[in-house]
């Protein structure tokens, strides 16, 4: 929920920096280490739910909330023969697993009505929009409900990377970043080989390792065995591509840009060797919208879940638990009895809830903040990054203060329209974008992306749709962040029980704003709340 940063965590750039600086030393095993050394894991840690066995029969399990931690309880705990009742304050389940099509209506809170307009096909996952291959417990219910995959783009070597306001020759120009990958390797490999072929790495390698690595700076490189100096590569482009007749074009290949042109530029941020462990080069997303693995999921458990059921109070004692809502509809209120709720809100929401927690429960839920992030998608009635610029999926990488990125679709390839997203930011930047009518969004990131492709982007829109969690009134947030003190204090906590009440989702767990997050967190609670009920 989906950076770009890690898409979902509240990471600092502190301890970013620092991690990115161990996988390009040793490696992503490395990263690993560190990344559990935070308290951070970015993998699923299990395959499949737990194998329970026994029946829950004549119990009820009140869930509160139809988001996938929600949804995972109910499909989970009724195979078990429990009876479960989910109260959905919305029309429709999924939580932040969101994706906005023709027809899609929604209101920020304190925001203008808007109605996507994105012609039939085209569509914009504003929630989660990407599964590494590693989430296998998403991957696990997207194969069991059938749920088609296809490759999502998640890094393009022929994309742009643009920084402007910064010195030298590659301010204010989109730079493929294929062409600063091949120079920025080949200028350090060759400050690297000559250093080691005159003699200055001798402190730290013996003749037969110097001579080895000799080889592979020359070979990763590309650098003349002559005289160890890089000219450029084919690997970055030509100035004429080849062809037939008698003009090859193969003669004619590009020239490398200045290596001081490319360090003042710093558009080598946006390089790495190997990517953060969670953003892989290729990553996987559902055929028709990231929204499909919660339509699968209703398939099985809607038929339990009582929509437009906004929770008002929960009250549970030593017997059972009983939950008061509102229908939003029709202003009637009602409540449901049960043996055990399982809460499966925000945090960001749950704590402004009358709910008769212990006080140490209460005061740990109020320890996590919750991420500030939007996502703005534009509609272009000419897919021009392909047709003009050879660019299919990937991100356009900038220094932008008000969009981060620009993201391109991976699907419907060379159809006449697509959606792209805008922008996606976070924090500071999503507060301020957020106060913006809805208008004033889509200018900004049309004016963001005419600078990359002037003349094209503001020519080509067609219609836009904009969303920020923060302003959702049933989420109030894009994702749980957790600072080091409440994961070692509070967080605990909240994996056990207070009373009858249990709680489940993406913020308990260590893949914050993940939807492996909220499987998992769902496993683990139902696997505690069976066993209790079943002694």
């Amino acid at each position: 929920m989906g950076n770009f940063m890690f898409d979902g965590f509240g990471m600092g750039p502190t301890r970013r920096h620092f991690l990115e600086q161990i996988g390009r030393v040793a490696g992503t095993s490395m990263v690993m280490a560190g990344l559990n050394a935070f308290g951070i894991s970015t993998a699923s840690a299990t395959d499949a739910p737990p194998a329970l066995t026994g029946s829950g029969k004549g119990k009820r399990i009140i869930i509160l909330g139809a988001g996938h931690a929600g949804q995972t309880s109910a499909y989970e705990l009724s195979k078990l023969g429990y009876e479960c009742v989910v109260l959905e304050a919305r029309g429709f389940a999924g939580g932040r697993c969101q994706t906005a099509r023709k027809g899609t209506k929604v209101q920020e809170l304190g925001g203008e009505a808007q109605t996507c307009k994105f012609d039939e096909g085209q569509h914009l996952n504003f929630g989660p929009w990407r599964i590494p291959f590693h989430h296998r417990s998403t991957l696990h219910y997207t194969r069991e409900f059938g749920v088609p995959l296809e490759v999502m783009v998640n890094d393009n070597d022929a994309a742009y990377l643009y920084h402007e306001n910064v010195p030298g020759a590659l301010a204010n120009k989109p730079v493929r970043k294929l062409e600063l990958l091949a120079d920025m390797h080949g200028h350090t490999n060759e400050i690297v080989a000559k250093a080691a072929a005159g003699g200055r790495l001798d402190d730290q390698l013996g003749a037969d390792d110097r001579a080895l690595l000799l080889e592979y700076l020359v070979s990763e490189g590309y650098l003349s065995k002559s005289d160890l100096s890089y000219r450029g590569t084919e690997g970055r482009g030509f100035k004429v591509n080849p062809g037939a007749g008698l003009s090859p074009g193969a003669g004619i290949e590009s020239e490398p840009y200045a290596f001081s042109d490319i360090l003042k530029s710093q558009l080598w941020r946006a390089l790495q060797s190997v990517g953060p462990y969670d953003q892989q080069r290729t990553m996987f997303q559902p055929v028709g919208g990231m929204d499909q693995i919660a339509m699968a999921f209703q398939k099985r458990v809607g038929r339990m879940t009582r929509y437009f059921a906004e929770v008002e109070k929960v009250r549970q004692s030593e017997n059972g638990v009983e939950a008061f809502y509102v229908d939003t509809k029709t202003g009637q209120r009602a409540s449901v009895k049960g043996d055990y709720c399982i809460c499966a809100i925000p945090l960001s929401v749950v704590r402004g809830l009358d709910i008769n927690f212990s006080r140490p429960f209460a005061d740990a839920i109020g320890q996590v903040s919750y991420a500030l992030v939007g996502k703005i998608g534009l509609q272009m009635k000419r897919r021009f990054w392909e047709l003009d610029d050879h660019i299919y999926g990937g991100h356009i990488m900038t220094n932008f203060s008000d969009i981060n990125q620009i993201s391109l679709p991976s699907y419907g390839w060379q159809k006449e329209k697509g959606v792209l997203l805008g922008a996606y930011v976070f924090q500071a930047t999503a507060a301020q974008l957020s106060g913006q009518t809805l208008a004033e969004r889509l200018d900004t990131a049309l004016a963001a992306g005419e600078k990359v492709f002037p003349g094209r982007y503001r020519a080509s829109f067609d219609s836009g749709f904009s969303w920020f969690w923060h302003r959702a009134q049933y989420n109030l947030g894009g994702w749980a962040e957790w600072s080091p003190e409440g994961r070692k204090t509070a967080y605990p906590k909240l994996l056990e029980p207070d009373g009858r009440i249990y709680l489940a989702g993406e913020h308990l767990s260590h893949l914050t704003g993940w939807q492996a997050g909220a499987f998992e967190s769902a496993w683990q609670q139902i696997e505690k709340l069976h066993h209790r009920a079943s002694a």
